[in-house]
């Protein structure tokens, strides 16, 4: 019982151990605050890899492709019915997209897909930017430009079909079924601009000649101000641009003559990964594989090639776990070889022997290894500015030990143990960690809840102060998360620490004698 007495009376009455308080809580914040804005975005980083790509992957890595695709899709879900959902192949090649009427002109990655199986394999139709407020109206199929009219108060109205799909947006929106609050809705209503439509004085419709659509990434074209917000009207819906195709062969060399199609942007894709949004465009599959000669071509006997994909996306039922389905799927697919052993082409099969199957994760593994040794890193610079917390804890406790000495030799004389005195003293230093620990969490939490307001507010004194920008970060705000076993193993270290940084001076104390230190007395 003397023990938790003196514990609290030292707690009360030595206002020195406030400077201890104030170490941990600050080193606990610190820490809290710095795990979290990692943890953020490495999630961020994962969530939107695997929305992207899908569970599983096939391929061989080339831009030839791999033939009997279709084949094998059809015999993968034949083969394991209670695990595969959807299957969609994909097409990679590389071009040059020229806008006509500004002249502006960049290389991009190709990719071709089958819109909708794409969009179920994965959450490709979630970051288009015009499908969100317009739903259903983005096709890669032959489109004309949507042209907004005038109503007789001066508003824009766009053709009824992407009115229809509006008013179907904002009911669901008031439904609270669609989240709209990430990016800013095109404004095409406003006399100051047309949300990205082309705009007459006369009644709302298509013009144009039907042209192939495409989904081009956000950052191939639009740049970002301060603030995160894209100018999407430099380059209207159903504006037409010129997408020149450059076939490669394996070495890497064109194959033919650079293929000009003229297209029109029917929407633009922002999947939060800058290195795929600064770089790809989103073409139909069908389409490009007759441009990239990977469709059935007729040989001299009358016989026609395999059609090529360069890649197969899949995507898992609900609940399935992706590595053990990996397995399972190369298994299936040695399977499949097999049904194939001397019917296929010598060059058919030098593709085919190529062709591999990994996660989604796997992909992706060298770029989440480098954030998370990052994350390493950060905890080891930050576990060791927290020693500071353990020093200034002991040098505390070590003078009130000293200050203290003759208190410890008359609980000593009364019959306290040396286990006994050690232990106010660890008491006192793991209720230091405590009080501290859930100080710093309150703290932590707080400013992360608040992250993006607090740099907000630093900007509105100082624009340099502005240390995230969506100029330069994939995403718009400071992503972070509180997790509760990041918060339990915080305030853990937290009350150690504290604890190891009490156990020096407890062992002083433990080791004074009674006679020396009343002596005198």
């Amino acid at each position: 019982m003397y023990k938790l007495f003196l514990t609290f009376r030292y707690l009360i009455s030595k206002w020195v151990a406030v400077f201890s308080i104030l170490s941990v809580w600050l080193c606990v914040a610190m820490v809290l605050i710095v795990f979290s804005v990692m943890d953020g975005f490495l999630d961020n980083i994962k969530q939107h890899s695997r929305g992207l790509l899908g569970d599983i992957i096939i391929d061989n890595s080339t831009l030839q492709g791999f033939p009997y695709y279709e084949e094998f899709s059809a015999y993968l879900k034949e083969k394991m019915p209670e695990e595969i959902d959807v299957v969609t192949p994909v097409i990679y090649s590389y071009g040059i997209l020229r806008e006509p009427v500004s002249s502006f002109t960049k290389p991009v990655r190709i990719v071709a897909i089958d819109f909708d199986s794409y969009c179920a394999v994965n959450n490709f139709r979630e970051s288009l930017y015009y499908d969100r407020y317009y739903p259903d109206t983005t096709s890669l199929g032959l489109v004309q430009q949507p042209v907004a009219g005038i109503d007789m108060k001066g508003n824009s109205i766009l053709p009824e079909r992407l009115e229809a799909a509006h008013r179907e947006y904002l009911k669901n929106r008031d439904e609270d079924k669609v989240d709209h609050t990430d990016i800013a809705e095109p404004d095409y209503r406003s006399p100051h601009g047309v949300g990205g439509f082309e705009q007459h004085f006369g009644l709302p419709g298509y013009e144009g000649n039907p042209l192939p659509g495409i989904i081009i990434g956000t950052d191939v074209v639009f740049s970002r101000d301060r603030n995160g917000v894209y100018n999407r009207n430099i380059l209207d819906r159903g504006a037409e641009i010129v997408l020149t195709i450059l076939p490669l062969t394996s070495r890497g060399t064109i194959a033919e003559n650079p293929i000009p199609v003229a297209m029109r942007n029917i929407d633009d894709s922002r999947t939060k990964v800058y290195e795929i949004d600064k770089i790809c465009v989103y073409v139909d599959f069908k389409l490009f594989q007759e441009y990239l000669s990977m469709g059935p071509l007729e040989r001299v006997d009358g016989s026609f090639t395999e059609p090529r994909a360069s890649q197969l996306l899949v995507s898992l039922k609900d609940g399935k776990d992706y590595n053990k389905a990996l397995p399972k799927i190369e298994e299936v697919w040695n399977e499949f070889l097999g049904t194939l052993a001397g019917n296929v082409t010598r060059y058919e099969a030098d593709l085919l022997s190529g062709v591999g199957v990994d996660t989604w994760e796997t992909r992706q593994q060298a770029f989440i290894q480098a954030v998370e040794k990052e994350k390493v890193l950060v905890t080891i610079l930050f576990g060791i500015i927290s020693v500071v917390a353990i020093v200034l804890i002991g040098v505390v406790f070590y003078m009130i030990v000293l200050q203290k000495t003759r208190d410890i030799g008359i609980i000593k004389s009364l019959g306290a143990t040396s286990v006994g005195v050690a232990m106010i003293f660890i008491m006192y230093g793991a209720i230091i960690g405590v009080i501290g620990g859930i100080l710093g969490i309150l703290t932590g939490t707080t400013v992360v809840a608040n992250i993006n307001e607090i740099q907000s507010w630093l900007a509105a004194f100082n624009p340099s102060l502005q240390v995230w920008s969506p100029e330069v970060y994939t995403f718009d705000r400071i992503p972070s998360v509180v997790k509760p076993s990041v918060i339990a193993a915080v305030f853990l270290m937290a009350v150690l620490t504290s604890t190891l940084g009490a156990l020096v001076p407890a062992m002083k104390a433990a080791w004074v004698w009674p006679v020396k230190t009343l002596r005198y007395e």
